[in-house]
């Protein structure tokens, strides 16, 4: 009998695809040299089509992962950086043509075979967004490293060591944060990594450009423990982004 594993196509036939995506694979990826298994997800879409990042903005809904395959303990993804997509009026974050999405897969019994299937809820976006999903399985592993999931694996944000200053408030319906702006100019996006239910607004610049104030919004409606350390504000520039993880917070 087949295994789930060998049973589960590695990539979907064009006419079990949903609209806007043009093939979607699971990239086999290599054992690194701790026993961990890097893979990726790749997606093409259609000309005009767009996904969405681990947090979309406005609106948008980020890809999630129901993982079915052998021996996956922690799984660990890697953003590359997203764009900035305007849409009638509407800022969200993600990636047109194409989004290959890298995650480290750490094993649960060490030593053993990893293999990687997972059913994928994800967000796909023309002039409306309808949600899509996926069941996809990955090949074995290759033994070298995978040059297009290497240079995914490049393009994620560079880490900053610097947390910029902020002040923490509460609103009716939430909490706010007030943060002064890393580099004048810059198109920032800021989540809440604690708890990803919550729901941050675009950041708005106040008159001099020097600082953002942004709300967060929990699923309770009401205002809750604020974790400054937990913000991870993303500075997107046309060189490249850099992440700064936490906020050095006084209280509003």
């Amino acid at each position: 009998m087949l295994s789930l594993l060998t049973a589960l196509p590695a990539t979907l036939a064009a006419e079990d695809l949903p609209q806007g995506l043009k093939s979607a694979v699971f990239l086999p990826g290599w054992m690194d040299q701790n026993g961990n298994r890097i893979a990726a997800l790749e997606l093409v879409m259609a000309p005009g089509w767009k996904t969405y990042w681990r947090q979309p903005g406005e609106t948008g809904l980020p890809p999630e992962f129901d993982w079915r395959g052998n021996n996956i303990g922690a799984v660990e993804f890697h953003w590359p950086a997203p764009e900035v997509i305007q849409s009638d009026g509407t800022r969200t974050l993600g990636y047109h043509d194409r989004l290959v999405l890298p995650f480290t897969v750490t094993p649960e019994t060490p030593g053993r075979e990893i293999g990687i299937s997972a059913d994928i809820l994800l967000g796909l976006c023309e002039n409306i967004c309808i949600p899509a999903e996926l069941s996809l399985s990955a090949p074995a592993a290759d033994e070298a490293p995978d040059p297009v999931i290497q240079t995914a694996l490049a393009q994620q944000p560079d880490p900053s060591p610097v947390q910029p200053p902020c002040v923490i408030g509460e609103i009716e319906d939430g909490m706010t944060l007030t943060m002064t702006v890393p580099e004048w100019g810059a198109d920032l996006a800021v989540e809440y990594a604690a708890d990803r239910d919550v729901w941050a607004s675009t950041p708005e610049y106040n008159a001099e450009g020097t600082e953002i104030s942004v709300d967060f919004v929990a699923p309770s409606g009401k205002p809750f423990a604020f974790e400054p350390g937990a913000v991870i504000t993303t500075m997107l520039g046309e060189d490249g982004a850099t992440e700064f993880r936490g906020c050095a917070a006084g209280r509003g």
